[in-house]
Formats: structure tokens, sequence, C-alpha cells
């Protein structure tokens, strides 16, 4: 489904503003368009028509969506705003190459920059709710497939990139007990100079290996069942705003956490997390022992599932027989750019049912150093797509198709009873993608 919205980051202090549109009850501002605009080349988006048409435009449709879900109720929690905003900000500052670059580039605090994206995602994951509401009825039969494919002509046959399944063993190389006590004293030390009058948000910023190091540690607000359990019971067993907690350990780490404010059945906490460095010769004899395993299974001493069961320290796959998940389709098969990077250059040049040599990679889900043997488990290499071999595939193609009509024609019928107006300065031959924005009792001159 095409999503409608776009997300932007307010970057201009120095636009004098004004109106460009109105859409209902709402206004779109010209630093709206400006930010749009900005974020835009960031991305290296390409438009369509002049940027000053086409992303007023996109903004009035997702006012138009924004308002019928405010009518509905559609409600989007805290955690997955934040979780938007955490994976954006982390884009932007991997893509432009550090935190204070981007806040060079979008002319903006880290602070500011975050919470224009909690703006932004917090409007997009409605809009994004709304429309599947609107779609979520739509379904594709087997018939509708085969004539939308043999309707097709063979220059518009689409092309399936290669996917590939894959098998995982992991394990976890052991950390001395000396490095988990020196990193167990380094978070006692905080916890008194907390005590002391120190600021724990600076403590956080300066120290903390977590991603919110940069918000002072701060996760916002969050419920128990958005916490892995030993976080969220530590967390919640604080009483008083300031309080800070013993020392809990979680499959990130350790952490100190203290208490902000709580709000009913939901807290805000900040939290300090320290990871045990893994010293090089624990991750030498991991990886030994994975080459050990991954010899035992070409000799057919076991195989690979039944290693993966007993031997994996993965828990997500260890009882999948080590069968990777790709959270994106809720499928096994992945596109070799959706794994993990490591994993991906490792089977790239693999045969199926190969087994690899042992390698480390950072988990993508606790950010800890791991050693890792991976089996290819199926290829299926790019090609043309066919009904027989691709039929999921094409009825994705179709199902999507269908949903974009629909929406298509819900933006055109709501915008008959709609009321809009485009300041004349911003209808200069424009050619809008949907052009019944333009009624004789809307053009208005500002």
């Amino acid at each position: 489904m095409a999503m409608l919205c776009i997300e932007f980051v307010y970057a201009q202090d120095n636009v004098i503003d004004e109106v460009v549109w109105v859409v209902g009850d709402e206004a779109i501002w010209k630093s709206e368009v400006e930010d749009a605009r900005m974020s835009a080349l960031y991305e290296g988006r390409r438009f369509d028509g002049d940027p000053y048409c086409v992303i007023p435009e996109e903004l009035a449709v997702q006012k138009l969506f924004l308002h019928q879900a405010e009518l509905d109720s559609i409600e989007v929690s805290e955690s997955e705003v934040l979780q938007r905003v955490e994976y954006m900000t982390n884009m932007y500052i991997q893509n432009i190459g550090s935190r204070e670059k981007m806040e060079e580039y979008f002319n903006k605090t880290s602070s500011q920059i975050r919470e224009a994206l909690r703006v932004s995602a917090r409007e997009g994951l409605t809009v994004q709710k709304m429309q599947q509401k609107l779609v979520g009825d739509i379904k594709v039969t087997p018939a509708e497939v085969r004539r939308f494919f043999s309707a097709l002509p063979p220059d518009s046959i689409p092309y399936v990139p290669t996917q590939v399944e894959v098998q995982i063993i992991t394990r976890e190389p052991k950390i001395p007990q000396e490095e988990i006590d020196e990193v167990k004293q380094r978070l006692r030390d905080y916890t008194e100079r907390v005590n002391n009058g120190e600021s724990f948000t600076m403590l956080a910023r300066l120290y903390s290996e977590d991603g919110s190091a940069a918000q002072g540690g701060d996760l916002g607000f969050r419920g128990r069942g958005e916490w892995v359990p030993a976080f969220a019971t530590a967390a919640f067993s604080l009483q008083n705003p300031g309080q800070v907690s013993r020392i809990v350990e979680t499959e990130f780490g350790y952490h100190i956490i203290q208490l902000v404010e709580k709000r009913g059945d939901r807290v805000q906490a900040r939290h300090i997390l320290l990871k045990p460095h893994v010293p090089e010769e624990a991750l030498v004899a991991g990886m030994a022992q994975l080459d050990s395993i991954a010899d035992d299974i070409r000799n057919q001493k076991f195989t690979f599932e039944e290693a993966a069961s007993a031997l994996s320290d993965d828990k997500d796959t260890r009882n999948n027989n080590g069968l990777l998940a790709n959270s994106n389709t809720t499928t096994s098969k992945f596109e070799m750019q959706d794994l993990p990077s490591e994993i991906g250059k490792v089977v790239d040049q693999m045969q199926i049912g190969e087994i690899s040599k042992a390698f480390t990679m950072i988990s993508p889900k606790t950010g800890r150093e791991q050693c890792v043997i991976v089996k290819l488990k199926s290829r299926i290499n790019g090609h043309k797509a066919t009904v027989a071999e691709d039929y999921q595939n094409m009825k994705d193609v179709v199902l999507m198709r269908r949903q974009n009509e629909m929406l298509d024609k819900w933006i055109r019928e709501k915008q008959q009873h709609t009321y809009v107006r485009i300041n004349s300065k911003w209808n200069n031959s424009c050619g809008f993608k949907y052009p019944n924005w333009i009624k004789e009792a809307a053009k208005v001159e500002d």
C-alpha cells in the first residue's frame, strides 16, 4: 500500500512563515513545506513536478486522513511513536555521519529534531492506521491474480529479487567475572554520584551505551509489557521521582534506572546501560567452538537443526531449527539487503546446504557481540515473476493495486466535502495529482 504521508524535520529557522493552504480547519505553513523539501533533499528524493506543488498536496492529503482518523478515534501508542523516532534519529546519524553533523544539517539541536520527529511520527503512524482501516477488507482471488498477470505486457512483468532462507547458531562469548565486577562498580559509583547531587541525565549522556544516551537516558512513558521483564520489574518498583534502582541485568547488559514519573499503569524512566567488554580471547574461543560444531554437522554426527535446537544461544531461532524470521514479511524469506549486513556478506558467497565458517557480528537485538555460524537453507535467484513460482508476490502486487485504487477513490470523494483554500502565490500552474483541490468557492486570494 502506498503511504501518502511524508516525514519531515523542522530545519529552517529563518523562514518567514505564512499559511499556504487551508484544508478543513487545518493550515499548511510555508515552514512545513520547506522542512519537507529539506528532508527530501537529504533522502535524495526526486519530485515528479515542482516541489512547491507536490509537497503541499501531499501534506493536504495527509490532513484528510488525519481528520478522518480523529473522527474514527484512531490512536497510536507512545511506544510506537518512540520506536519510530528512535529509528529515524539513528538513521539520520548513521547516514549523515554523526549527531553533530545531523544537528548542523538541520540547524537544530538533537532534542529539537527528536521533538519534530515525534510530531511527524505520530501523524505518519496515524495516517497508516487510517489507511489500513480503509483497505482492511479488500481481498483478491487466485482468478484475479491470473487475470492481472496474463494482461501484463512482457516488459512490465515484475522482477523478483534473489531471496534466501538462512539458519543460524549463535554462541554468546563468556565474559570474565572481573569484567562484570568492573561494570557493576562503575554503576554503583554513578548511583552514589547521583545520590550526592549530580545529574543522572548528564551521567547518562556521558557514559550510557544505549541509544537513549543523547536524551539523558530518557525512555519516555512505557507500560510494563514494553520492557523486558527484569527491567520492567525494577522500574515499576521505584516509588519516588529521582529514586535510583539497584543494578539490573538484562540481555542488553547492566542498568541502573531512575524514576521520572508514574502515571497510572505507565512509568517514565531514564537509565544508564553498560555492556561488559568481550575480550578477544573469548571471541576466538567462541568461534573455535562453533567451527567444531560445524565440522561435526558436516561429518553427520548430528544435523544443523539438532545443533540449533540444543546449542544455540539465540532464543528467537532456537525453537525453529535455527531458521531466521523476517520481521518485515513475517516469513522466513529474505532479500539480501534485508539480512543483517554481516550475515548477508557471508551468505552471498554460499551454496545451498553449505555451512559457513564461524564469524562475529553485533546482535541487532541486544547490540552485543556474538559468534555465529549460518547455513544457507534455500536460495531463489532473481527472475521475472511467474504465477506458478511467485503467486504470493503477484498476489501482493494485485492487492496493493486494489488498495491504492480504493485510497485514490476515497481521497477524491473526500475532496468534494472538504473546504480547501490555496494561497494564490502557491497555485501557479500546479498540475495537481488530485485536481479537485481547486473549486470556484475555494479560489481565494490572500
